[in-house]
């Protein structure tokens, strides 16, 4: 059936108006924004730039682009900056050799390369979480080839621990997560694997007639199967994908993936977008082993019963009502994804509904955050664009390979595009990001990695609301607790916010849990930690950057 937007408008507004969801107008929404960035990657320091490697072959890799992690990785209290890189292709000499790169935060707002991680592969993926329980963050890198670990030794040195950690697979990695799925003190890691593309596997895609290329649509190559390392607490892993439950070899092309307590019963449930096949929910029973979820959920076709092409994800409880909502980035002519919770495993498909449809009705979307840009205490929404075929205005004359991202500002539940009042004009590339308060002062800012040219560096120049943001450090005062979920009560509000460790495309962020108050000078918190011991801190004040170490409460703060 062809693509038909007003029916499918239609469709969702009804299925919305169930739940309570309605749209509003996208110029009142911007006349009341107080969010505003300000791009100072170059200011910063940050002279990375992308390399693609392409030359005209269209090697399918070569568009996909790469993610970007922020976490203080040697832990000064400010948050660095490490991104993936791509390579050189066959064939081809690039003029430099291209690697991954860690930039240290110095402390005053700019930010200095000091190498690390250094890899030759074509890399993609980047998720950040502390392994080997030491205290100091260490990075997992997907590759197309053999996937990396890189152990953060603490003193400015790291080693390569892929092959001996037995998480070195050797297909095309894409995003990938931690999380403790055993509940055993140790975190697990999933990884997405893409399509079966190799380089002697290339193929032509395009216009044969005229002689034309374009990069190869996934349709082309099978499926390669996702993995699930389970860590077994003395440096190794081991795959458990097949008895696990998430081997779905026949239908998943994957490109992102995030861990969310979806049906809040205490253990990490994982959404995985697929590009161009259904999505995959996989609910955790709580052992480690998985149910897929995704179709009787309502989370793995568009609301025409149509696989899109999901590229990046993330969970967050946009309408704070306690239950994770989920929001998947797709292919052009298709609309970005959001399904609303409802409850009992199921979920509602609320994106034009709730203004989001609309908007990216002619965007390729990549990367995606939820994030309180405002500290008004509902998640507001980011998304990275950038079309995957270079030439596409050989093919179509109303669509660009760089577009603008864009912000979506919340106003109880409805979205408005205002991305323009917020500054976000430039026309990018765009694939991983990352939401993160780089300078300490109590707003989130943005990193983007971009295809083939310099990242951006978003700074968050908004009058701020009020707002409270909890560093996390497990019962040892090391340990990583992704999934740990946060409760903060204020006034008659209530906000559920969850720590990750890998979401967005390909990405990662710190170990840290941001909570905007609106107006409100204090709030309640409580922490659910990985494992299932709750932990009730009391009043926390508002303005506060605080250090909380499971069973000890807060042990720092400024």
């Amino acid at each position: 059936m062809p693509f038909d937007p007003i029916r499918r408008f239609r469709t969702v507004a009804l299925r919305a108006s169930a739940v309570g969801i309605c749209a509003i107008s996208t110029a009142t929404a911007a006349a009341q924004a107080p969010i505003a960035f300000e791009e100072r990657a170059s200011a910063a320091g940050l002279d990375f730039v992308h390399a693609t490697g392409a030359v005209g072959d269209r090697y399918m890799v070569e568009t996909m682009g790469s993610g970007v992690a922020a976490a203080d990785f040697d832990q000064d209290g400010y948050v660095d900056l490490y991104w993936a890189q791509g390579a050189a292709t066959p064939g081809t000499q690039a003029s430099t050799d291209p690697r991954n790169r860690l930039y240290r935060a110095d402390g005053d707002g700019t930010f200095t390369a000091v190498g690390n991680g250094d890899s030759t592969s074509w890399s993609m993926g980047v998720a950040v979480a502390d392994f080997d329980d030491d205290g100091f963050p260490d990075v997992y890198v997907t590759n197309l080839g053999n996937n990396q670990l890189f152990r953060n030794n603490g003193d400015g040195t790291w080693d390569e621990v892929g092959e001996h950690a037995r998480v070195n697979d050797g297909a095309w990695g894409a995003s990938a997560a931690w999380a403790d799925i055993d509940s055993d003190g140790d975190l697990d890691l999933y990884v997405t694997n893409y399509v079966d593309f190799t380089w002697n596997n290339h193929k032509f895609c395009g216009n044969p007639q005229r002689n034309l290329r374009a990069y190869c649509h996934p349709d082309v190559y099978n499926a390669a199967a996702d993995v699930l390392y389970r860590n077994e607490g003395n440096g190794t892993f081991a795959e458990i994908g097949a008895q696990a439950g998430i081997a779905n070899t026949l239908d998943g092309k994957g490109l992102g993936v995030v861990f969310g307590d979806y049906d809040n019963d205490g253990d990490p449930d994982a959404y995985v977008a697929n590009d161009s096949t259904r999505n995959f929910l996989y609910r955790n029973d709580g052992t480690g082993t998985f149910m897929e979820d995704g179709l009787l959920s309502g989370v793995a076709f568009s609301a025409d019963g149509q696989a899109e092409a999901g590229m990046g994800t993330d969970w967050g409880d946009f309408d704070n009502d306690g239950l994770l909502d989920v929001f998947v980035t797709n292919l052009d002519l298709e609309t970005n994804s959001l399904y609303r919770g409802l409850g009992e495993s199921a979920f509602a498909e609320v994106t034009f509904a709730s203004g989001l449809g609309e908007p990216s009705l002619l965007q390729v979307g990549f990367g995606t955050n939820w994030a309180d840009l405002d500290n008004d205490s509902d998640l507001d929404l980011f998304v990275a664009n950038g079309h995957i075929i270079d030439n596409i205005a050989e093919f179509r004359d109303n669509i660009t390979y760089a577009q603008t991202n864009q912000i979506f500002r919340n106003d109880d539940g409805a979205f408005a595009d205002i991305s323009a009042a917020a500054g976000l004009s430039a026309a990018t590339v765009s694939r991983g990001s990352v939401a993160a308060d780089l300078n300490a002062d109590g707003l989130l800012d943005l990193v983007v990695s971009n295809n083939g040219g310099s990242p951006e560096l978003l700074i968050n120049s908004s009058t701020p609301g009020n707002w409270i943001s909890l560093r996390l450090a497990g019962r040892n005062g090391s340990r990583w607790p992704a999934g740990a979920r946060v409760t903060a009560t204020f006034g008659d509000t209530t906000v559920v916010r969850e720590l990750r460790a890998g979401s967005s495309y390909c990405s990662s962020g710190p170990s840290v849990v941001h909570l905007g108050l609106g107006e409100a000078t204090e709030a309640t918190i409580d922490i659910r930690w990985p494992g299932g011991d709750a932990e009730h801190l009391g009043a926390v004040a508002s303005g506060t950057h605080a250090l909380v170490r499971q069973g000890l409460g807060v042990v720092a703060s400024r």
